[in-house]
């Protein structure tokens, strides 16, 4: 039954979680590819791969920072992009960014210059690649008064069936 005191507790876990710059968006299909993930990989065993089981992706990066990037926003968008395709070896046609400067921010109980960022991806994580990546990012943002010391980068593996794109997922 939905109630006034259900619908506050809601709008508050949502707004805290939003504070953070996640969202249960975030942590539904992180643990929905982990499971998937498993599941594809029993059922691919002893199955020859092909291009097509490597071709697509989704690389996108959500960051959320604090600080104003003024008129170098969209260079930084365009840099993190080429990052995103360097690092996960995708081809920056299907590479999306999205930075939002100038937001609520805190990190570590203040509101020094931080950021927080969500990468998301079929595949190409690795422990190479996310820190190749959370490398570039930090050195973008240096200029601008972020320490690499608060910059988080969260890295989410998404399961094909998971991701739409052009009117349906990778999966097909």
């Amino acid at each position: 039954m939905i109630t006034t005191a259900n619908v506050g507790l809601l709008f508050v876990f949502l707004t805290v979680f939003q504070s953070y710059s996640i969202t249960a968006f975030t942590f539904s299909p992180h643990f929905r590819s982990v499971r998937n993930t498993r599941l594809a990989k029993r059922k691919t065993i002893g199955k020859m791969a092909t291009a097509n089981d490597f071709s697509g992706g989704d690389p996108s990066l959500i960051l959320t920072t604090n600080v104003d990037l003024g008129d170098q926003k969209l260079n930084i968008m365009k840099e993190c992009s080429k990052a995103i395709a360097k690092n996960l070896n995708k081809p920056e046609s299907y590479v999306a960014v999205s930075i939002t400067d100038n937001a609520s921010v805190i990190f570590g109980g203040t509101d020094e210059p931080a950021a927080l960022g969500c990468v998301y991806s079929i595949g190409a994580l690795n422990i190479e690649n996310n820190g190749g990546l959370t490398k570039d990012v930090t050195e973008l943002l240096e200029p601008f008064g972020l320490p690499k010391d608060r910059i988080y980068i969260n890295f989410f593996d998404i399961a094909r069936e998971n991701c739409g794109w052009n009117k349906r997922t990778f999966a097909g």
